[in-house]
């Protein structure tokens, strides 16, 4: 988990870089920009409500060959192990990510580099550097007072409220290249930032791999118990799933399989559907591993636990008591009617939440 509430921008470079393919060039600042009481509040919202909102997936720098070749790993290495380098740095930053701008694509934008202290990751305190870019500008109107009225000028600016894109480097697992929280909300040119500007694969921690057994255990769900079964046992298979990981520290896959699988004749289809669809999740020799809290909690609020039905009736299952669906929901077939229904036991209706 990272908190950002307590983190101290040390220092802050700001560059312009255009689209190479279009000649735009680049404007690099000579020196640090001097930070104020009344912008930095408003800067460091604009940096970091990005990564309060959405879901932790980490990434690390990666090359080919060896790290010593990665450009800007070996530039944010330079700033770590000496921060005073940070803005001389920053400028080697802006020319790389210049160099990376070529498709048409590529909107032009100001790029920020700030070395941060005080960041809280995982209950330990560190420093990290983050690299944002704003792209997108929007128009607002500016007065200004003449004899007899107001006049009004219209104006282009950047939003403080939406950061095109960014990513958090933690100064931890150097060697390994580093951890990566990276931010990114125009989905179009993802290949430039994640890909060819930074680098970086995804992380495969506990995190990771929580998060991808869980879509796998979705997956198998939907492909396989759905159409053995029905829609109930597809919802009821990934209660027992989500819930045999929220109660476990640690994953291990028998233990998984003696808990979860209640219909024995799904073993050997699981066995199968993970030998083949395995390497899409990057799953294939995962047996054991220790159990991330906060991906479990991200998947639970995905996945959908609703039974829709072709008479415009919804019946929705609570994961938090997997044993109600179990005690008070049955399925049969009404010959009368020839059609399939729900049964549902209750001792009395709750009052509806607001």
């Amino acid at each position: 988990m990272i908190n950002l509430y307590s983190a101290h921008i040390d220092t802050l470079s700001i560059h312009r870089v255009g689209n190479k393919s279009r000649s735009e060039g680049a404007f690099i600042s000579k020196e640090p920009y001097e930070l104020n009481d009344e912008i930095t509040p408003l800067i460091k919202e604009f940096f970091f409500k990005p990564f309060r909102e959405k879901e932790e997936n980490y990434y690390q720098f990666v090359h080919e060959a060896d790290l010593e070749f990665h450009p800007l790993h070996t530039l944010v290495k330079n700033i770590f192990t000496d921060p005073r380098t940070a803005h001389e740095n920053s400028i080697e930053i802006a020319k790389l990510l210049y160099e990376q701008s070529s498709h048409p694509h590529i909107k032009p934008g100001e790029v920020y580099i700030a070395y941060l202290s005080n960041v809280l990751a995982d209950n330990e305190k560190i420093d990290a550097i983050g690299i944002f870019k704003s792209e997108l500008k929007q128009e607002f109107l500016q007065f200004n007072e003449a004899e007899k009225n107001l006049q009004m000028m219209l104006e282009q600016g950047v939003n403080l409220n939406k950061l095109d894109k960014g990513c958090l480097i933690l100064n931890k697992n150097s060697e390994e290249g580093y951890k990566v929280l990276s931010s990114d909300s125009n989905r179009y040119d993802t290949k430039y930032w994640l890909e060819n500007f930074l680098g970086v694969d995804q992380l495969a921690d506990d995190n990771f791999y929580t998060k991808k057994y869980l879509k796998f255990c979705q997956d198998f769900a939907k492909d396989v118990v759905l159409p053995a079964e029905d829609k109930k046992e597809e919802v009821m298979f990934m209660n027992r799933a989500v819930n045999h990981f929220a109660k476990n520290d640690n994953f291990e896959e028998s233990k998984f399989m003696n808990e979860v699988m209640e219909n024995p004749a799904l073993v050997p289809e699981f066995n199968n559907y993970k030998m083949e669809r395995a390497p899409k999740y990057k799953i294939e020799d995962l047996t054991t591993f220790p159990i991330a809290n906060t991906a479990v909690s991200a998947a639970r609020k995905k996945i959908k636990n609703v039974i829709d039905l072709d008479t415009n009736i919804q019946i929705k299952m609570n994961f938090i008591n997997p044993e109600s669906a179990e005690k008070f929901v049955e399925k049969g077939w009404d010959e009368e009617r020839q059609m399939y229904y729900y049964l549902v036991y209750f001792n009395k209706e709750e009052k509806s939440k607001g």
